[in-house]
């Protein structure tokens, strides 16, 4: 695996220390930043393999360069830090795009853990979710997934997708009928199962229905299996 580049948008100079030893030790080469509008130019100054976020931070919040990282690149994977738990700060942060989010005080076996789970996702979806056929494309009515190129077409027009809503459609898409629930999706597509961390299956799936849904009252590709979770439109 190549070395991956990695920016850390923190105001904490301990735990940027801590967080680049570890990152170091990883093969990954850092970039560190402590102010919010000088890491957020960083961020979109030159490409990089992952970002990791802290929320509060001078010049400019998480949240907010989060959603301007957004605007123009869905793809490379934030990883958020807040010291706040509230439930509403964890939603709040994947809806502006984050992929992941760990709550200070965190566990550096944790923090790794979501790393190299991230770092993988990034050489391909695992086998669990590439569907028996092997097929690199899936069709749908109006819906076209390319796993090899990691592009989705709706209607023929390109559908920017984070990492994260990628995984999650693909799984759905490679398997349409079968029924997953909130836990199950949360080990295959982050790879990890912690209590408490199901909201961030709801909070991706409503981003990924709001960009591929006509109608979210009345969706046609994703469907919610009341009681269980979410599966895809085995009727499509």
């Amino acid at each position: 695996m190549d070395s991956k580049k990695v920016l850390i948008i923190e105001d904490d100079h301990n735990i940027v220390e801590l967080l680049s030893i570890h990152l170091h030790d990883l093969g990954c080469i850092i970039s560190t930043e402590a102010d919010g509008q000088r890491g957020l130019t960083m961020a979109r100054g030159e490409p990089f393999d992952l970002i990791i976020l802290d929320l509060m931070l001078p010049g400019l919040n998480g949240m907010e360069i989060c959603r301007r990282i957004r605007q123009q690149d869905y793809h490379t994977p934030i990883l958020m830090l807040t010291a706040r738990s509230e439930e509403i700060d964890k939603v709040v942060g994947l809806e502006t795009g984050a992929d992941d989010y760990l709550t200070k005080p965190f566990s550096i076996r944790e923090f790794i853990a979501r790393v190299k789970v991230i770092f993988r996702r990034q050489e391909g979806p695992p086998a669990d979710q590439v569907p028996a056929t092997a097929a690199l494309r899936l069709s749908f009515q109006g819906l076209e997934i390319d796993l090899d190129k990691r592009k989705v077409m709706l209607n023929n027009i390109r559908v920017d997708l984070s990492p994260r809503e990628f995984e999650l459609i693909t799984l759905l898409a490679s398997n349409p009928g079968k029924s997953y629930s909130r836990k199950r999706l949360l080990n295959l597509v982050w790879g990890y199962d912690f209590e408490g961390y199901e909201h961030t299956v709801n909070s991706h799936i409503n981003r990924l229905r709001s960009k591929i849904e006509a109608d979210l009252s009345n969706p046609k590709y994703i469907l919610t299996t009341w009681g269980v979770g979410y599966r895809f439109n085995e009727d499509l």
